[in-house]
């Protein structure tokens, strides 16, 4: 687990705590099932267990831990139905999203698209799971902002954070990383063309085999 946030003297303790617990839930370093123990993290992140504890309720606020009778508090699991209500929303939202950016994205921004196009490609031949995660964030968030619109973008930045887990779940599968350089290909080459309709589309189907493949994992794994 990443301690290094426990130097950032601006927050809160119990922020940092929960920040630090957040990030290792959502790239998976704490496992859906894992127990929170109160003393064992605290022993590990440095401190005592009273900012644990309030990290702890803040994750089962955000649905991230959960609380089970005589066993505490452990890492929720990833589910079909949190995965379908995700995608519901971002499905609408980023529909939305690549609308605008066809219709305000500058040549600036279409160059910085294509090159984290390429980025993602090169991340995804590389093997490294979270640097092909960071790149794929990196290529929906030139979009985001090609948008201009700063409220649609903030919610996407927390809804995509919400995604995180999934998006791994999605790419550890190898045979997937291909269709995703492609999709991504396809999501350029209409909104280079002004084409909305056919952006809409590639989006649409970008999402849509990401919950496949996700729900066949899910599956399998139960």
């Amino acid at each position: 687990m990443n301690t290094s946030g426990m130097l950032n003297e601006y927050l809160p303790l119990r922020e940092v705590v929960f920040n630090t617990l957040r990030e290792a839930i959502l790239t998976g370093e704490l496992a859906p099932g894992e127990r929170l123990m109160e003393i064992q993290l605290a022993d590990k992140l440095g401190v005592s267990r009273t900012p644990v504890r309030e990290a702890i309720r803040k994750l089962e606020l955000e649905g991230l831990a959960i609380m089970l009778p005589r066993r505490g508090a452990i890492v929720a699991s990833i589910t079909i139905s949190d995965l379908q209500d995700v995608l519901e929303v971002r499905r609408v939202l980023e529909g939305l999203t690549i609308e605008l950016a066809c219709k305000r994205m500058n040549a600036e921004e279409l160059e910085q698209l294509k090159q984290s196009a390429k980025a993602f490609e090169k991340a995804a031949h590389a093997n490294d799971l979270t640097e092909i995660a960071k790149k794929d964030e990196a290529f929906h968030d030139v979009i985001y902002k090609a948008s201009k619109n700063n409220r649609l973008i903030q919610i996407l930045n927390n809804l995509r954070e919400q995604m995180y887990r999934y998006r791994l779940e999605y790419i550890k599968d190898e045979a997937k990383r291909e269709i995703l350089v492609e999709e991504h290909k396809m999501i350029v080459e209409a909104i280079e063309a002004n084409d909305v309709t056919l952006a809409k589309k590639a989006l649409k189907k970008h999402i849509s085999n990401q919950e496949k493949t996700i729900i066949e994992n899910l599956t399998e794994e139960a």
